[in-house]
């Protein structure tokens, strides 16, 4: 497996080019952790993996997720565009925007390019799916939907699809 950061989009007019402006870490709830996030997260601030959970995170749902500060951003966000925890970040950060939404239904595309600076707005939603399906892939980033941590928005497809065509 390649390591995130080495999976590149292609040179020329990408789907997705990251800006680091933080659009994405304003908002609260949404930033669901997997295990392997919450043991990414603690070895990379030093902490055990109760430390971090009992100081970063909350249980919703079932989940958990980061916890937001008082401005509504991500705890680990910091002005202007700055994230604390880049290398170690969970998973559905590494994947935005690359959310199934995003990638099955052209309105929801269409939305997220007009949020995200990072989209590019001459980019045809075809090649956004195409890329964000590759990325995801080579990220290994793509959840099965038995997956009982698993974020909605990285199960890209349902458990009834993910049977079809298998003995």
């Amino acid at each position: 497996m390649l390591p995130v950061e080495s999976v590149a989009a292609p040179e020329e007019n990408p789907a997705f080019s990251c800006r680091q402006c933080g659009t994405c870490c304003r908002g609260r709830g949404g930033i669901i952790l997997r295990r392997k996030d919450s043991l990414r997260l603690a070895a990379h601030l030093g902490l055990t993996t109760q430390e971090f959970m009992d100081r970063y995170t909350r249980k919703r749902q079932g989940k958990y997720e980061l916890i937001c500060g008082q401005d509504g951003c991500c705890v680990f966000f910091s002005s202007p565009g700055a994230c604390a925890v880049h290398e170690a970040r969970p998973d559905i950060c590494r994947a935005w925007p690359f959310f199934r939404g995003n990638l099955i239904d052209e309105q929801s595309f269409a939305l997220a390019a007009a949020y995200c600076p990072g989209i590019n707005r001459e980019c045809s939603f075809e090649q956004f799916v195409a890329e964000g399906r590759e990325y995801l892939a080579q990220a290994d980033l793509i959840c099965r939907a038995d997956e009982q941590d698993a974020p909605r928005a990285l199960i890209l497809e349902t458990a009834a699809e993910q049977k079809v065509g298998k003995p």
